[in-house]
This record gives C-alpha cells, sequence and structure tokens, in this order.
C-alpha cells in the first residue's frame, strides 16, 4: 500500500515538471516580443538598415572657389645668418692690459677706443728711436760739408781724388742710417699708438674674454673680444644646380629674398640676392648664394638657421586654390570639385604649378571660379553627394557629422528632477 502511494507521487511530480518544461519553451521571451512588436521599418530598432542610412547621408565639407591671380615662382632652403664681418679684438703689441672700456654686448662705431695697454715702455722707446735718428742726422749734415770741401781742394788739385771718393762713401753710408733711423721711430710711433685697441668696423660686441691687469700678446688666440658686423647682415644658402641658368638670367634685377623662421611661419626679413659661388659642389650637386639684408630691428643674428625663400620670377594671371584642396593619389594629384545643380563633388585630375605655403597654382585640370572641397575630403568619394558647411557652422558643430551624433542634432543631457 504505501509503494503504491510513493509510485504516484512519483508520477504526479514527473508530468508537472514536463509540464512547466513545455509552458516553458513555448513562450516567448519578453525581449523577443518588444523585438517582433516593433515596426519593421524602424531603423533605430535596425542596426543594419541604420548604418546603411547613416553612410548615405551627404557628407558635410567646407569648399572654396578658385580665383585667377599673381603667384610668386620661389626657391626654398634652409640658410645660415653670417655676419657681414666678424672680428676677433686682439693686441697689436705685448703689454699689461690698463683699461677695458667697452661693455658686453655693446654697440659701437667704427674707431671707438675699446681697451688700452700701457704705453710707457713704448714711449720710452720712441724717444730713443728719435735721439738716434737726430744723432745720426748730425752725422750726416757734417760729412755733407765736410764733402764739400774736399771738392773745392779737388778741383785746385790739392787733395787725393780717392779721399773725395771716400768721403761721398760716407756720406751716403750716413743717409742710410739716418734712413733707417725714421723708420725705426715711426715703428715706435706706431706700436705707441697700438696701445689704443679700437673698433675697426662697426658692430656688435660679445663677451670680454680678458679683464684689465693682465698680461696680454698680439699671439693670444681668444683676443680681448669678438666683434660681428650685424647691420647689414648676409644669409648663405644653397640650391640646386638645376635652378641656377633661372637665377643668372634674373640676376640683373636684383632677386629679392626673403627670410623666415625655420618652420616658415613668421618672416623675418627682407633683402636681396648679392652673390653667387663660382663652384657647384660635385658632392651634393648644389651651388651656394649670399643675400644681404638690412637688419635694422635686429632680427637675424649670426649663426642663426633660417628658411630662405628667393622669388626667381612671378607667374601673372595663374589659377589659385588653397593648398589644403590638394590630395595626392596613384595617378597623381587631384581635387574634388563641388557640382552645384546636384550637390556632388566630383574627382578632377590636375597638373600643378608653382606653390606657396598656402596657395598652389594650377596648370591644367580647374578654371578659375570653380567651388572646390577644402575641408572633409576623407569621407568624400567621386560622386558623394556632400552638404555645403560655412567655417562658422562648423566651428559651432551643425550640420551632419558635428558633435552631438550622426544627424547633426545637439543632444543636450538632462538635469536631474
Amino acid at each position: 500500500m504505501k509503494k503504491s502511494h510513493i509510485w504516484t507521487s512519483i508520477a504526479l511530480l514527473a508530468a508537472a515538471t514536463a509540464g512547466g518544461a513545455i509552458y516553458y519553451r513555448g513562450s516567448p521571451a519578453p525581449e523577443a516580443k518588444a523585438a517582433d512588436s516593433a515596426p519593421r521599418g524602424d531603423a533605430s530598432q535596425r542596426g543594419k538598415g541604420g548604418r546603411r542610412d547613416f553612410a548615405n547621408r551627404p557628407v558635410p565639407v567646407l569648399t572654396a572657389a578658385s580665383r585667377s591671380g599673381n603667384i610668386d615662382i620661389t626657391l626654398n632652403a634652409i640658410g645660415t645668418v653670417t655676419a657681414l664681418n666678424t672680428v676677433t679684438i686682439r693686441p697689436r703689441v705685448d703689454g699689461q692690459l690698463q683699461r677695458v672700456i667697452f661693455r658686453d654686448g655693446q654697440t659701437v662705431k667704427a674707431g671707438d677706443l675699446l681697451a688700452e695697454i700701457d704705453p710707457r715702455p713704448f714711449a720710452a722707446a720712441l724717444e730713443q728711436a728719435s735721439g738716434q735718428l737726430k744723432r745720426d742726422e748730425a752725422l750726416l749734415a757734417n760729412a755733407r760739408l765736410d764733402l764739400e770741401r774736399y771738392k773745392g781742394l779737388l778741383a785746385k788739385d790739392s787733395i787725393a781724388r780717392q779721399q773725395v771718393d771716400a768721403q761721398e762713401a760716407q756720406v751716403r753710408q750716413l743717409e742710410g742710417t739716418v734712413q733707417t733711423d725714421k723708420a725705426l721711430v715711426d715703428t715706435a710711433r706706431l706700436n705707441l699708438g697700438f696701445t689704443r685697441v679700437t673698433a675697426p668696423v662697426p658692430g656688435t660686441l660679445g663677451l670680454r674674454q680678458v679683464d684689465a691687469g693682465n698680461m696680454v700678446r698680439a699671439s693670444d688666440a681668444s683676443g680681448l673680444v669678438i666683434l660681428t658686423q650685424t647691420r647689414p647682415i648676409t644669409v648663405l644658402f644653397s640650391i640646386p644646380a638645376t635652378h641656377l641658368p633661372a637665377i643668372q638670367a634674373q640676376a640683373g634685377k636684383g632677386l629679392g629674398v626673403e627670410a623666415w623662421d625655420r618652420d616658415g611661419r613668421r618672416r623675418l626679413a627682407g633683402g636681396r640676392l648679392i652673390s653667387t659661388d663660382n663652384l657647384i659642389d660635385t658632392s651634393t650637386g648644389t651651388v651656394k648664394l649670399k643675400a644681404q639684408f638690412d637688419n635694422a630691428d635686429g632680427a637675424l643674428f649670426p649663426n642663426q638657421f633660417v628658411s630662405a625663400r628667393l622669388r626667381v620670377d612671378s607667374r601673372q594671371d595663374a589659377v589659385l586654390v588653397p593648398s589644403a584642396a590638394i590630395l595626392k593619389g596613384a595617378q597623381g594629384s587631384f581635387v574634388y570639385v563641388i557640382n552645384e545643380k546636384d550637390k556632388t563633388a566630383s574627382m578632377r585630375p590636375v597638373v600643378l604649378g608653382p606653390a606657396t605655403s598656402d596657395t598652389v597654382a594650377i596648370e591644367s585640370g580647374l578654371s578659375s571660379g570653380e567651388k572646390i572641397v577644402i575641408e572633409g575630403v576623407d569621407r568624400l568619394r567621386d560622386g558623394a553627394q556632400v552638404e555645403l558647411a560655412s567655417p562658422e557652422s562648423r566651428q559651432r558643430g551643425e550640420g551632419h557629422g558635428g558633435p552631438g551624433g550622426p544627424n547633426g542634432e545637439r543632444r543636450e543631457r538632462k538635469k536631474p528632477a
């Protein structure tokens, strides 16, 4: 009896379990119901359709119109600023440095006094040379008087010819001695003048290398100070030798040269080409050029690296476009041109001409006045629909692809209640 009750309970439990399983498998999940209840055309619930629609939306771009204008044909090169004159100020005589008159970094003119060396030894040497000259001049004057007397006696046949000849030789010897004495006097006077160290050229002084009280010598390598003439100043740069004929053809017109900073963002000074080297460097195939700048504001500094831009010629009435519009492909350079009727972008191959930092001349492939894409080209393809945007709207984030979502609308964060 007990066994029959047990088997009955087991059978009922198995039936209930099977029924629950059947009920679970047959009932759809809540998520599935929500998906089935959603309309099939709602792209917000269907991922693939939403991505397809987003890809087909017009691409927001910035455009600019090509224009007709003039553009300079320039050659760019890295140059080195060099002082017009660089002088190491050294003493011309040995002695004790008595006074240093200049200041570090001082601007001086030619002839300005910079330092003084103790002049007393050189003044004494000048006095000694002058005394020697006076003594020998007196001897010469006496020898000449004797020669005149001997010639008178020889005319009366009262003296031998040999004695007159000897006296003439004595006079010539003393004349040589006097000439040597005069040179010694000039040398002593010159050395005395060298005790005053002056600036040979105008320019700017560097840092002082020696202090007053030290012994200085003409053989000192460092000298007293270095003087550089920076107004005017020059720039040395090299260009490929293939451009040399064009430069030589325009050499008589005074080619203009501009000096920019190394990044090419700031113009430092304007000058002119003054000379071309007479040899081509065979190892690099380049030739050196020198340009001169007034440098009135001191913008150029010796040994400074600059970007030199040599204006060789000017192209008149060329088709000009911003450099941001130029793209490179497997078949060469091209731009995207906007079709005003259907608002599509078409890829147009172009041949490039001279260029500046932000403008490029188009030799062929584009006409003046055509609208080209200058921003947003990364998502463009030939024939793609575009949406024209202004720089102001791009900054505000308006239009497709702007901040806030694929549709361009701004998403405002709701404040908590």
